[in-house]
């Protein structure tokens, strides 16, 4: 009889333990879904957003790069401190700060207004998705490749949403700023949600093994930025990232100004780019129960080199919309891979995942800028070649085994 008691215990245990850890993960997966709706909404409205502010191809490739650097900056002492404060308090701060960058977004009218909003917004989405994404990884070590593989594919939802509310918005008249004001409030509604939600102390912590202060925590980076394997995936994220969100960010303006596409008819390129990436990530997980990762990236690494350029030099907005569909296919799970075997590689110090990904990221950031430079003196289509060079690193530098 006691046994039995025992056993029902036990059992009504195991139920709440995995019905709390179904709540955390699809809660931590509703932030990467947020934060892909708004790069995705913002990328399908930079036409409409050109137009309204009077822009140039400079001004655009600052209001990409700057942000993106200030986040660079501030988001490495928010990794750091992950690892040895409350990591809670960070990740429900972040959504705060998150709300209100939207709010001041949807407010700004001018050129220098918007680009502090977007410097807002840009550590404020590292502490509430970065650190979300640290906290899914330590939730099952064990699962990394697949949890980042969830974590793309709810990605990819936001990124599919994203132009068809603003196509939406803009058909019933309500105008592209009103999501700005939507995002806000979902915001503050995954907020509300993550207070109820306890979040597992980091693995390095639970294992009496995290730093003890800042201090020590900043040794812990140099550190790590002493191996040889850190650098090899923080330096390919960065360069694949050329032919994903660095495409993406100038997709929209590209069918406008060379294929010489209206701007609503753009948004349908952004519509094909992110539908086609979805099946993509959707496969991805049961493929990677069959094939290695690393395998997959070469292979579509040398599938892309081939894409790529054909998207180029295609005649015809229909043709390029065909092969823009296969490259969104053929890329997904890129960064699912390798950032799973980044964190690998740093065992039990996921906040600091974050701050080695800002510190390679200073580099990236500066990628948008270089592209709006060039495009500006030579020309958009001349411009959108450098983004060949992503598959090109990761066919020369994704390695046979896994460490």
């Amino acid at each position: 009889m006691l046994n039995l008691k025992s056993r029902s215990v036990s059992a009504t245990r195991g139920g709440l333990w995995r019905r709390r850890a179904l709540s955390l993960t699809l809660l931590l997966l509703a932030t990467e879904f947020l934060d892909e709706f708004i790069f995705g909404a913002r990328e399908a409205a930079w036409p409409l957003i050109r137009n309204d502010l009077r822009l140039s191809y400079t001004e655009i490739g600052l209001l990409l790069s700057l942000p993106a650097v200030f986040g660079h900056l501030v988001e490495p002492a928010l990794g750091i401190l992950a690892d040895i404060w409350k990591r809670r308090a960070l990740i429900l701060g972040g959504g705060i700060v998150l709300a209100c960058g939207l709010l001041l977004t949807f407010g700004s009218y001018s050129f220098p207004l918007l680009i502090v909003a977007f410097a807002l917004l840009s550590p404020a989405s590292g502490a509430f998705v970065g650190l979300s994404q640290a906290a899914l990884m330590d939730a099952a070590p064990e699962e990394r490749e697949r949890n980042m593989a969830r974590w793309e594919l709810a990605g990819s939802l936001g990124n599919v949403v994203a132009p068809l509310v603003l196509s939406l918005a803009l058909t019933v008249g309500a105008g592209g700023r009103s999501l700005y004001a939507g995002q806000a409030l979902f915001a503050l509604l995954l907020v509300a949600a993550a207070w109820r939600v306890p979040f597992d102390a980091p693995l390095a912590r639970r294992e009496h093994e995290a730093p003890s202060g800042l201090r020590e925590g900043l040794r812990g980076v140099v550190r790590a930025l002493r191996r040889r394997e850190v650098w090899r995936w923080l330096v390919l994220l960065e360069l694949a990232d050329l032919l994903m969100d660095g495409l993406h960010a100038y997709l929209a303006l590209y069918f406008v100004d060379v294929v010489g596409l209206s701007e609503t008819k753009a948004g349908l390129a952004l519509v094909v780019w992110t539908c086609a990436g979805l099946p993509g990530d959707i496969l991805l997980l049961p493929l990677l129960k069959r094939v290695r990762g690393l395998s997959y990236l070469r292979v579509s690494a040398c599938v892309m080199l081939l894409l790529f350029p054909l998207f180029l030099l295609a005649p015809g907005a229909g043709l390029k919309l065909v092969v823009l569909g296969l490259i969104g296919f053929g890329n997904a799970g890129w960064y699912a891979i390798m950032k799973a075997q980044l964190y690998d590689a740093m065992e039990g110090r996921s906040g600091t995942v974050m701050t080695l990904s800002n510190v390679s990221g200073l580099f990236n950031g500066l990628i948008p800028l270089g592209l709006g430079l060039v495009a500006e003196r030579l020309g958009l289509a001349t411009a959108m070649w450098l983004l060949i060079l992503g598959p090109l690193a990761l066919l020369f530098g994704v390695p046979r085994e896994s460490k």
